[in-house]
């Protein structure tokens, strides 16, 4: 009877003592899970706040027009200078980009990713504030004449070597695997001392598993920056990231935009005319004269075999962003030739023809079959 006491007095206080420290460990467990989730859901701002910022939208403080809004300047109350995005009421793709961006940018962290420092969604407005780049977006800089002339050899290098970095990012190493379907000069953002920053994943796509490739009826994107198959037939992967930033190298390097290029050259891009030049061995007369007495002629040579061998018209033709990464950094790595690229055997069609700088949203396409 002793025995049997004992026995069951100690078998409570073990149950007893098990059930509080089961409560305890949930208790924390719950606790640590809404840290995480306020850690990574980017803070609610008020519109007043905002329309205080901004002076009520004011034309002095709009920075930019984007093919979903304007955005601009504003200033928080305790003194931090913001970029806010504004959608416009009637689109309702807008409504669906300003969900996708928010709960995108909200898992993502790099330092070559512009960060989202809030949002609002009161009466009618969808809003998106940003960290503030001072330096505006690397368009401004690159096709201007008089301010590219900042752009010296070294700055254009660590720029092209973020922007790789930051895709990279989004491929392979961040939490999702990301394609961001809208890589183009605007949407590099200049932080203060001119280091790029990816901005603008409102058309941005999430891959899941072992998800390599997929197709889509909308064409969402800009024209000069698509990738072949994913203009003609809507089919998009990583390797359509890849396009874009070879796109970007060679603007880059030659300082020469590529949206346009066919009227006023006699080519039907600015990536096939680097390609004829290469091939013909003259690529160096691609070099943008502000980088005359500042880059090796070598170097500049490499960068330009990178950003063709980026724009290759087969996408299995084209490196991963790691391959292109390990590539410009390891100038031992021996580069395969480049063949004809994209849109230079007259593939070149109409819809490529209106020169627009801006994002194209909605742009329907028929006969998409599967792969």
């Amino acid at each position: 009877m002793v025995i049997l006491a004992v026995v069951s007095a100690c078998l409570a206080i073990v149950l007893l003592g098990s059930f509080i420290f089961c409560l305890v460990t949930r208790k924390k467990a719950k606790k640590w899970k809404r840290e995480i989730v306020s850690q990574q859901e980017p803070p609610r701002i008020d519109l007043a706040s905002i329309l205080a910022a901004t002076n009520n939208f004011s034309d002095s403080n709009k920075l930019g027009q984007g093919g979903f809004g304007p955005v601009f300047k504003g200033m928080l109350n305790d003194g931090k200078e913001v970029a806010v995005k504004r959608l416009s009421y009637c689109s309702e793709q807008g409504s669906e980009e300003f969900t996708n961006e928010v709960l995108l940018i909200m898992k993502l962290r790099h330092k070559n990713l512009v960060r989202l420092l809030g949002f609002c969604t009161e009466r009618e407005e969808k809003l998106l504030v940003y960290e503030f780049m001072p330096n505006s977006s690397l368009d401004v800089f690159l096709f201007d004449p008089r301010k590219r002339a900042q752009l010296n050899w070294t700055r254009r290098l660590n720029i092209i070597s973020g922007i790789a970095r930051g895709i990279l990012y989004l491929h392979e190493d961040s939490q999702l695997r990301i394609i961001h379907r809208d890589l183009k000069a605007s949407n590099v953002l200049l932080d203060y001392d001119m280091n790029p920053k990816i901005s603008d994943f409102g058309m941005a796509r999430i891959f899941t598993g072992s998800e390599g490739e997929a197709n889509t009826a909308k064409i969402v994107g800009t024209y000069g920056y698509m990738a072949p198959e994913y203009a003609m037939e809507g089919l998009y992967s990583i390797k359509s990231d890849v396009f874009g930033f070879g796109v970007l190298v060679l603007e880059i390097m030659t300082g020469k935009r590529n949206t346009g290029f066919h009227r006023s050259n006699r080519a039907p891009s600015l990536q096939a005319y680097a390609w004829q030049l290469w091939h013909e061995g003259k690529a160096l007369e691609l070099m943008d004269p502000l980088l005359i007495d500042s880059c090796d002629p070598d170097e500049f040579l490499r960068y330009i075999h990178i950003g063709l061998l980026c724009v290759q018209e087969n996408a299995n033709d084209r490196p991963t962003m790691s391959s292109a990464v390990v590539m410009l950094k390891n100038e031992t790595v021996t580069l395969s030739q480049p063949q004809r690229v994209a849109f230079s055997v007259g593939r070149f069609t109409d819809h490529y023809e209106t020169g627009s700088h801006d994002s194209v949203n909605g742009l329907s396409i028929s006969d998409i079959g599967p792969r």
